[in-house]
Parts: structure tokens; sequence; C-alpha cells
């Protein structure tokens, strides 16, 4: 996976995001494995429009269906529209695209209490806060939950009191 030239790819064509799930999480906090990239978008068509010619860029490919996966790029344009959530795969790695995430509310709330940070090579992305990690953990159905990042995330913001809670 290279999340460095995905991130990068974004960056270069003004795609307005942030870092979410368990890649943010690992530059954040600790190594955990991870399968894919998830970026929250803001849902503006401009910047819809922009996500859609950067994943185009990256080679990546999307489909409803089996019989409708094919690339992006010979998609008609406005095709993130059609879901809330994508699962994309491309040569740099699995990338998912959320519109909408579970336990949030608002994109730009989210995007102005985020973090800037780098990768380890130093490619600048907006990193979900802490605090909007743990509501994301604790909106999922508990049997859904990573219940070593929400024990990581609330001592992280100070509300376990250095004991772990039950969950």
């Amino acid at each position: 996976m290279n999340v460095d030239h995905v991130l990068e790819t974004l960056n270069r064509n003004g795609v307005k995001y942030i870092l979410i799930g368990g890649m943010n999480f690992l530059f954040r906090h600790k190594p955990v494995l991870t399968y894919d990239i998830d970026v929250w978008i803001e849902d503006e068509k401009a910047n819809r429009d922009r996500c859609e010619k950067a994943l185009a860029m990256l080679d990546a490919s999307w489909g409803k269906t089996d019989d409708e996966w094919a690339p992006v790029s010979t998609k008609s344009a406005g095709w993130l529209e059609r879901q809330s959530v994508f699962c994309l795969i491309s040569p740099h790695g699995s990338i998912d695209i959320f519109r909408t995430v579970k336990g949030l509310d608002s994109w730009m709330d989210s995007f102005l209490t985020g973090l800037d940070a780098r990768t380890s090579s130093g490619v600048l992305f907006r990193s979900l806060s802490d605090e909007d990690m743990l509501k994301c953990q604790l909106a999922l159905e508990q049997s859904e939950q990573k219940h070593d990042r929400v024990i990581a995330l609330k001592e992280a913001i100070g509300q376990s009191h250095g004991r772990p809670e039950k969950i």
C-alpha cells in the first residue's frame, strides 16, 4: 500500500478530505493492521468532482455490481453521488471514500477540530481528532467496535483516568 502516493494525489487535486479509520489511528497512535485508506470527503459537488479526478489518476476501479466494475476513469461525471460510501481498489492500495460518517454530524465541524499531520515521509494530511475517532467507534454496534482503539482513544483524551473501562 502506498498511502503517501494516495494522499499526495488527493492533495495535488485540491480534494478536501479528512483521513479516518485504521490508517489515521496508525499515524496518530500505534501500529495497527489495516488494509485500506479511509477518507471522508467534503460532500460538495466541486469537491466530489476533484475527488473523481484524483481517483482516476490513481487508476482506481469501482462498481456497484460485478457487471459495473470498471476503472473510474470510464464512469460518467458525478458517479460519486450514487451512494454514501465507496470501496475502491487501485494499484496503490484499497481506498474507501466516505461522504458521511456514522457518529459524526458535520464534515466541517470535524475538519475544524481535526489536526494537520504528516506521514513518516512528510506528506501532509488532515487527521480526524481523537474525540471524533472515539465517537465513530462508539456509534458502531458493540460487536463491531475495536475495543483496543476505544481504550487507547479514551486514554489519549483523558477519559479513562488510567483504568480500562467497560465498553
